[in-house]
């Protein structure tokens, strides 16, 4: 199937595209990921496994943008500070709520499943231009998606009892 605008594959021009697309979502998720671990005080579980999946992020970027390099592509600035830009606004509204630490935490779910969503994607269209490299990788960055989301999915009750245990609690500081 060609494109009529450049007689290339479409498939592969969408698979690029979502590739750049990924770059622009971990670059968005690093940002998020550290504003939120910087705010944290309270909450020691949550901050570690934060600060253990930016370290993973920071590795999903590079190996996205190992896979455009193949195709001899680069990722978008654009898209990459749209992110970032994304980002820095989600971590100025969690700043204004008194539960920041729960809205965060289910903020950090949702995006998760986001890129959940947008692995399995980029694994179905790899496997449609046969890319066995681009497959094996977005199969590698699922896997530490699925992992932190189940992660958060399986602490949002506790970590829910504690903030609400800290902010039922005079003089002792709930929000972070």
């Amino acid at each position: 199937m060609q494109s009529a605008q450049t007689g290339s594959d479409v498939r592969v021009e969408r698979l690029i595209e979502w590739l750049r697309d990924a770059h622009a979502m971990e670059a968005q998720a690093e940002t998020m990921l550290n504003k939120q671990a910087s705010r944290i005080e309270n909450y020691p579980a949550l901050k570690a496994r934060i600060e253990q999946h930016i370290t993973e992020t920071q590795n999903q970027a590079k190996l996205v943008e190992s896979c455009l390099q193949r195709y001899e592509k680069s990722y978008s600035g654009i898209k990459d500070l749209g992110g970032k830009m994304m980002a820095m606004g989600q971590a100025l509204g969690g700043m204004a709520v008194n539960d920041e630490i729960v809205k965060g935490a289910q903020a950090g779910y949702v995006f998760e499943n986001l890129e959940i969503a947008s692995y399995t994607i980029l694994i179905a269209a790899a496997e449609a231009v046969g890319d066995t490299q681009t497959r094996e990788i977005c199969e590698r960055i699922l896997a530490e998606e699925v992992a932190m989301a189940d992660w958060l999915r399986e602490h949002l009750p506790e970590l829910t009892q504690a903030y609400l245990t800290r902010a039922a609690t005079p003089e002792v500081e709930a929000k972070r």
